[in-house]
């Protein structure tokens, strides 16, 4: 039987153990087994190695390589009506992380963009509750931290931005801080925070709704704080985050940053003509584009010295190649950061259609795993620029 099998196997065990004994409403739970066991936070500033939807692609050896012992997915909730959560890859990966010693981060995701907010008290709310309650029995004492939502105000009808957003996270934070002490007591290791904010730096999405989101994080004693996603074009645009988070939480509040790149400040050069020495080395016609020359990557992926060359010889790359180091520093001054997590490996998402203007994902992995080729026994290369920060800030 294989690793992953045998790891099934036994989540499908724990969570038939877990399940029959919550409804039966007595004995200690299967999670309860856990409570003591996990390390506590530690006290601020950790950097993890963020996979998004794709935790199940955990690679040991590149952590190990980035010396990083913190990892970061997110579940989609409605994951949960087509594949029974013992059995989700992410839920797998995240036992088994957390076997191996890791420390954890999952969001819960909440995908709302084609479909209206069930409204409390009623049977839509009922089953939006009900799928929750299959998950969390087996997150509730593995995870370290669990965030509550993953970015409301974008997976999220536009319209709908407003009291029915805040009424439905609030109904569904008060539900999972109910099942943490139902399930996992008042030792529970798993702490949480709600998730995430986007684009604070544009004052037209600070919003009551915003402001009421960050009210309840306040007012709420079990939420340790929030999570912001500072995707921006421009180092510059992440104070705004902090200034204009950090005063709405109480004192004692820290917050997680489980996403954060120049993601749009890339897309801003993909149609660049390519660097007239890469072009003349490589034997590029001086008018290619930089999304032509990366399209060329994902198609036949490149040594690592001509992927390297591409970032290198891009001012606009080679200008914010210590991002990480600037951005944790920044993050660590405020004396309140919790944790933040950085895109780890490039995924077939970042590549399916590439185009000039898909948002250039992959040009923030620490490992290139689909443009440079690999370095065998089970190792990416890393991508130009992030790994050596990477690991000086662990």
């Amino acid at each position: 039987m294989s690793r992953h099998r045998r790891v099934l196997s036994k989540l499908a065990i724990a969570c038939a153990t877990t399940l029959a004994v919550s409804l039966s409403g007595g004995g200690a739970s299967a999670v309860d087994e856990h409570e003591g066991q996990v390390a506590p936070l530690p006290a601020l500033g950790v950097l993890g190695a963020n996979f998004n939807e794709n935790l199940d692609q955990l690679s040991y050896p590149e952590l190990r390589t980035a010396r990083a012992d913190w990892v970061r997915g997110f579940y989609a909730l409605p994951e949960a009506d087509q594949v029974p959560p013992a059995r989700s890859g992410t839920i797998v990966a995240l036992h088994d992380a957390h076997a191996r010693g890791f420390h954890t981060v999952l969001s819960l995701k909440f995908p709302m963009a084609d479909r209206s907010f069930p409204q409390p008290g009623t049977a839509a709310m009922d089953a939006e509750l009900a799928r929750l309650d299959r998950v969390l029995p087996l997150v509730l004492g593995i995870a370290d931290i669990v965030t509550i939502g993953n970015e409301p105000f974008i997976e999220s009808i536009p319209a709908e931005r407003d009291q029915r957003l805040n009424r439905f996270y609030e109904t569904v934070a008060r539900h999972v801080i109910e099942a943490r002490e139902r399930l996992c007591g008042s030792g529970c290791p798993t702490h949480l925070y709600m998730g995430a904010l986007n684009r604070l730096d544009i004052p037209a999405n600070r919003t009551p709704a915003v402001e009421r989101y960050l009210g309840f994080v306040r007012e709420t004693p079990e939420l340790e704080g929030v999570d912001l996603h500072p995707h921006v074009p421009d180092e510059d645009a992440i104070q705004p985050f902090l200034d204009y988070t950090l005063p709405r939480l109480r004192s004692d509040q820290t917050f997680l940053v489980t996403e954060f790149s120049l993601v749009w400040r890339w897309q801003q050069h993909m149609s660049d003509p390519i660097p007239a020495t890469f072009a003349k080395r490589y034997g590029y016609a001086p008018d290619t584009q930089v999304w032509q020359v990366i399209g060329d990557a994902i198609a036949h992926p490149f040594p690592s010295r001509e992927w390297d060359d591409l970032l290198a010889e891009s001012p606009w790359f080679e200008s914010e190649k210590h991002l990480l180091r600037d951005e944790m520093a920044r993050f660590r001054s405020t004396g309140r950061l919790a944790a933040a997590m950085y895109g780890f490996r490039q995924v077939p998402s970042m590549t399916a259609g590439w185009n000039a203007n898909k948002p250039p994902w992959l040009l923030n992995s620490v490992f290139a795993t689909l443009t440079v080729q690999p370095r065998g026994a089970g190792m990416s290369a890393p991508g130009y620029a992030w790994l050596d920060d990477f690991r000086s800030l662990q």
